[in-house]
Formats: structure tokens, C-alpha cells, sequence
């Protein structure tokens, strides 16, 4: 069984920075690929951002150049540094493990930006 746990969420005014992280048990992190995902009140989940086993990394466009996904397999852990941080980031922001066909979800971080 696989369980993530999120952690780093928080309150933030505009424009600053918060470094999320996920912390994944058992022993198939590495071999997997992750990713994070946010939802929004009334709003579908999306994705964030995704890294292979290998380090590749995808951001959705309103990401790109503001939040840098990470992973450490020695710590079973990945991470999402978020900079420039806008209102509209507000979320619940969830880390998901891929190992095809099955995803594990976290239970979710909340995040809140205020202007």
C-alpha cells in the first residue's frame, strides 16, 4: 500500500514563495513518475506539474517560470517550489504517484494567496 503526505501548504501574501512536499512510503517512488495537481473551489482538479523516474518535468503553461517541480528518491520525496505566487493559485494542492494503472493520491495541502 502507498501512502503520500503532503505537507508545506500555508497562508502567503502575493508574491511570495512556498516549497511543498510529498512524502511517499513504500518502496516504488523511484521507479514512478509524479505529479501535482491543485483544485480550486468549484473547479476541476488540474495538473500542475509532473516528473518522471528520470527527472523530466512538464508544468502547465501558467506555471511555467514561477514553480519548479523536484524529486529526492533517497527520501522517497518530491517537491514543488512556487514562486511569484498570485491569488488565482489558491487551491488544494494534491501530489500524485503513477505506477501504471494505478495513481495513489495525497490527501491534499491547502494553499492561500492573498492580495
Amino acid at each position: 500500500q502507498v501512502q503520500l503526505v503532503e505537507s508545506g501548504g500555508g497562508l502567503v501574501q502575493a508574491g511570495g514563495s512556498l516549497r511543498l512536499s510529498c512524502a511517499a512510503s513504500g518502496s516504488i517512488f523511484s521507479n514512478n513518475a509524479m505529479g501535482w495537481y491543485r483544485q480550486a473551489p468549484g473547479k476541476q482538479r488540474e495538473l500542475v506539474a509532473t516528473i518522471t523516474s528520470g527527472g523530466s518535468t512538464y508544468y502547465a503553461d501558467s506555471m511555467k517560470g514561477r514553480f519548479t517541480i523536484s524529486r529526492d528518491n533517497a527520501k522517497n520525496t518530491v517537491y514543488l517550489q512556487m514562486n511569484s505566487l498570485k491569488p488565482e493559485d489558491t487551491a488544494v494542492y494534491y501530489c500524485k504517484l503513477t505506477q501504471p494503472p494505478i495513481s495513489y493520491w495525497g490527501q491534499g495541502t491547502q494553499v492561500t494567496v492573498s492580495s
